[in-house]
């Protein structure tokens, strides 16, 4: 073997890892503690900037336009709901693992599975592109080299993820578990506290913005024009719906009774997801956290050079 053939086999050793043979594959599959953190990390992701969007779009219009937040987010909880028990139907009439795809396929034709298939790739290229960037700007709020560097960070990350999930679901799913339950475990902690803190405890906390104002880019708007506003801040909220459909892609993957256990892990999504959502926006709300698009120009008593955080820094 020459040399350049040596040096090309261990290069995909070291990417890939060691082969298996297809009919010993079965230790591969994941059990359901594996395969949460595998096919939740991207909707767990999204909760993560979702309600931070919602106070985003509502901003434009001030401060008395913050008070939709937890009927968009109640909103966005539905539609949620509806679409994982959409999916939970999916995996059982769809086992292969098509997804959204072979749906598609299968009751539209060939030409609407591809268009959904492409679709979807876009949606993923776009889905790491955001939740990359979204954990940067949250790292950044208590780091500062990861804000002063958020590119860098940026690519190192994402060459990171596409390392690890090029070694196989299973060892990925290893160490996708430590980051997904730390972060469920940890904003639920800190929900968990703040509420106490508040409605237990009868302390009156405020967040780092709740004294600043916000300067409206659209003053007094009401009928229509509100309407659209606060649909458009649904719209924007509904991104924590991304990736509820990666289960129905991954059904396959599961140990057996795989629809069954797929079932059961889009259960559990849908309930840490909903749950995280409700509680970051409903706390947010209480302690008066304040998101916008400009902070210099946007918000009122902010003393200057003043660095914005992400919203979930601002409830920790």
């Amino acid at each position: 073997m020459s040399t350049v053939s040596k040096v090309s086999v261990a290069t995909k050793r070291l990417l890939l890892g060691r082969p298996f043979r297809s009919d010993t594959l079965g230790h591969t599959l994941l059990p359901k503690r594996i395969a949460l953190p595998v096919f939740a990390s991207d909707a767990m992701s999204s909760v993560a900037y979702a309600p931070q969007e919602i106070f985003l779009v509502l901003s434009v219009a001030g401060i008395s336009a913050l008070a939709f937040t937890p009927w968009v987010a109640i909103a966005v909880a539905v539609v949620m709901a509806v679409v994982v028990a959409s999916y939970r139907q999916n995996v059982h009439a769809y086992p292969s693992g098509g997804g959204d795809y072979e749906v598609a396929t299968v009751n539209l034709g060939p030409n609407a599975g591809l268009t959904v298939g492409s679709a979807l790739l876009v949606d993923y290229v776009l889905t790491v592109a955001v939740s990359v960037t979204s954990a940067a700007e949250n790292i950044g709020s208590a780091i500062p080299f990861v804000e002063e560097h958020k590119v860098w960070f940026c690519v190192g990350a994402i060459m990171l993820l596409a390392a690890v999930n090029l070694r196989g679901i299973k060892e990925s799913g290893a160490v996708l578990a430590i980051p997904t339950y730390g972060f469920i475990i940890g904003v639920l902690g800190m929900l968990i506290w703040g509420f106490t803190e508040i409605y237990v405890l009868g302390q009156d906390i405020h967040s780092e913005t709740a004294d600043f104002g916000i300067v409206p880019e659209q003053d007094n708007l009401t009928g229509l024009a509100l309407m659209f506003l606060v649909a458009r801040s649904f719209s924007s909220g509904c991104a924590a719906l991304t990736g509820v459909e990666a289960i129905s892609n991954g059904v396959p993957a599961f140990r057996k009774p795989k629809s069954r256990n797929a079932a059961t892990t889009l259960l559990l999504l849908g309930a840490f997801s909903i749950t995280l959502l409700m509680g970051i926006v409903l706390l947010a709300e209480k302690i008066g956290a304040k998101y916008v698009m400009n902070p210099e120009q946007d918000l009122i008593g902010a003393p200057e050079g003043y660095q914005q955080k992400a919203m979930i820094a601002q409830l920790a």
